[in-house]
């Protein structure tokens, strides 16, 4: 298995063991929902209830190396823990919240990454989501091959919901622009 499959097989026993929900949000959905590209990373959202943040940020930096100093203290301020698998691979860890976070996790889907293990991803549409928020180059890029592979399939309502809301709510330079660029891009006749 490539570096960061075995990275997210790691956290996907460590979180599974101790009944943390948890969703990959990166490289590795885009390979389930678009096409296979390179990931030298492993993103993923995990979901405790406030009061259990501390704890489970607290373990987490215990069991896996951080990538910065005082990686926890990071996490509480920003919501994202800074880690290292054990092979090396670099784990950026988010704390979900309540609302859009719990929708995601109700619509994972799981990921064969051989015959002997899986892991859970999020939805095309929450992929879409969270690359839309984050508006980087390759995020946009990612966007468009999801859309070109699932087209028919996306639930374009809820893409549009959600961005409307963060695009509002955060004021974010219009994330929904981000996707309806690379929705009208992957349209048949713009080929």
């Amino acid at each position: 298995m490539i570096p960061p499959y075995v990275a997210a097989v790691e956290f996907h026993e460590f979180l599974t063991s101790r009944e943390i929900p948890y969703a990959i949000i990166g490289g590795i959905a885009v390979q389930f929902w678009g096409e296979p590209r390179g990931t030298e990373d492993l993103d993923l959202t995990v979901m405790v209830p406030i009061e259990k943040e501390s704890g489970l940020i607290e373990e987490l930096a215990a069991r896996f190396p951080s990538r910065i100093p005082d990686a926890a203290g990071f996490a509480r301020r920003n919501r994202v823990l800074l880690l290292r698998a054990s092979n090396g691979v670099p784990v950026d860890v988010s704390l979900g919240l309540p609302g859009y976070d719990q929708q995601m996790f109700q619509r994972t889907q799981s990921f064969s990454l051989d015959p002997h293990h899986e892991v859970r991803v999020c939805s095309a549409e929450d992929l879409i989501i969270h690359k839309a928020l984050a508006g980087r180059g390759h995020d946009l890029r990612d966007i468009e091959m999801v859309v070109v592979a699932q087209r028919d399939r996306l639930d374009v309502q809820y893409i549009r919901g959600w961005l409307t809301f963060f695009g509002d709510t955060l004021a974010l330079p219009d994330p929904l622009a981000r996707f309806e660029t690379a929705w009208r891009r992957a349209q048949p006749h713009s080929r």
